[in-house]
């Protein structure tokens, strides 16, 4: 499949590799977001060596290390010398690399876990060596934690010697559906309610099946690749997976606030605080508040959301049936996926609104912020707000087979002044989404009161 999308990355990394001075670009992000397949990209027509680092010692590392280095330097006698320690590999680069040449450590946190002290190392052999060379180099990992700590963090010896950064991300929804030309809205959005927007995944599903079929012949198999992806992924990151699993099994099931949490799990408050910490810096969950709250981080409205849709899928549906899933009883799986799927595209087809009107703000207006609000009793699937121009976009989605009537739009306009954000002070706009598009009575209606209409992605 062709590489698709990341040309903002993959421009800064262009504009970096310009001139002879020396960079170190630090990339990371999830496993298997594409980090590798960026880099690998990049390095396309230009000198490079790149190197996975593996879960083995150091000297085995550094031993095909200098393999890589001899291929790409002709050097016979670096293959049978190798690399006694760090120092010489970064000896042999300040002496060999003349001209601009890419050099790309991939799973450096690896390299760390083998040999403690490393990134130390790397400060030294960058500072005393490296500085002055013509080198790009690359260090990458999917560690979000220990990336941020042993590279990015103040703390980090290798703090500042950074010349550029890259955190990849999943990819959104428009991005995400290049994968899938052929497809339709409807079942782009279905797969990708499914497999989020992480590519490794988008690339497994087969856009010419629905996503049940998908679910029962590329996930449920015990030997399917997809089976254990989020148990592997997550015990790499995690070392206590067990509470976590149960914390991420109860947001998957709805239990969004602190006391629901803590009674579904039974953890005391105090912990369950640690451990949601380390779940949102890992960027597996996110507290959500509504948009409109002027101090978010000491909003107590905020509720506990998981980021990746595959893994909240697997928590909801895999895990609490490993034992139907091990005996190959899938048929007993599908009921219940067919009753509870639609709920979940129609919940990724609200946060896909947030993107549509943001891509349209020629529209409305250049917007600050756009998610969810809400209180006790009531909720609008999106706010959009402009604080100088004190201007305020209301919204709702609606993913059904039924056109969308006056109804919702009268209910979505009875909200709008519970929203409590410069209340008398400010340019109130509203607009609708809908799968299945609009009756008459409110194409016309929205025609009279300015309300934009999409139907899907659409403007009409």
């Amino acid at each position: 499949m062709e590489f698709i999308d990341r040309e903002k990355e993959l421009a800064a990394l262009e504009k970096a590799w310009q001139g002879e001075e020396a960079r170190l670009v630090v990339i990371y992000g999830k496993r298997r977001v594409g980090k590798t397949e960026l880099i690998k990209h990049f390095m396309k027509n230009k000198p490079h060596v790149y190197f996975l680092g593996q879960r083995v010692n150091g000297i085995d590392n550094r031993r095909w290390l200098a393999d890589l280095a001899a291929d790409h330097f002709n050097d016979d006698f670096l293959k049978t010398a190798g690399f006694p320690d760090w120092r010489a590999f970064f000896q042999y680069g300040r002496d060999r690399i003349k001209t601009r040449t890419i050099l790309a450590i991939d799973e450096f946190p690896y390299l760390t876990e083998a040999e403690k002290g490393l990134p130390s190392i790397f400060q030294t052999g960058w500072d005393e060596y490296l500085r002055k060379t013509p080198v790009f180099l690359i260090l990458c990992g999917s560690s979000i934690a220990m990336m941020e700590s042993e590279v990015l963090a103040e703390k980090s010896p290798l703090f500042g010697r950074r010349t550029g950064q890259i955190q990849l991300k999943p990819f959104r929804f428009a991005d995400a559906r290049k994968f899938y030309p052929r497809a339709s809205f409807d079942r782009c959005l279905e797969l990708y309610a499914l497999a989020g927007g992480n590519p490794s995944y988008l690339k497994r599903l087969d856009p010419a099946c629905s996503a049940i079929d998908n679910i029962v012949s590329q996930i449920l198999p015990p030997e399917a690749f997809l089976a254990r992806e989020v148990e592997f992924l997550l015990r790499e990151e995690l070392r206590e997976p067990r509470n976590y699993f149960a914390i991420l099994k109860a947001i998957a099931f709805g239990k969004s606030k602190i006391g629901e949490i803590v009674n579904d799990t039974g953890l005391e408050k105090g912990i369950l605080h640690r451990y949601l910490f380390t779940l949102d810096d890992l960027q597996v969950i996110q507290k959500e508040v509504p948009v409109t709250e002027r101090l978010p981080l000491k909003s107590r409205k905020g509720l506990y959301r998981i980021q990746d849709q595959f893994i909240k899928f697997w928590f909801r549906h895999i895990l609490p049936n490993r034992t139907v899933i091990e005996e190959g009883r899938f048929e007993r799986l599908i009921p219940r996926l067919e009753s509870d799927f639609p709920a979940l595209v129609a919940e990724n087809y609200e946060k896909l609104s947030f993107d549509i009107v943001q891509s349209h703000e020629d529209l409305f207006f250049p917007m600050d912020a756009a998610g969810r609000w809400w209180n006790r009793k009531e909720e609008i699937d999106l706010v959009a707000i402009n604080e100088e121009r004190r201007e305020i976009l209301f919204g709702e989605a609606k993913w059904s087979a039924r056109p969308v009537g006056i109804d919702v739009y009268g209910d979505l306009k009875r909200k709008a002044p519970l929203v409590d954000w410069h209340n008398g002070e400010r340019t109130e706009r509203f607009c609708l989404f809908s799968r299945s598009g609009f009756t008459k009575d409110m194409r016309e209606l929205a025609s009279k009161e300015e309300v934009t209409l999409f139907q899907r992605d659409h403007l009409i």
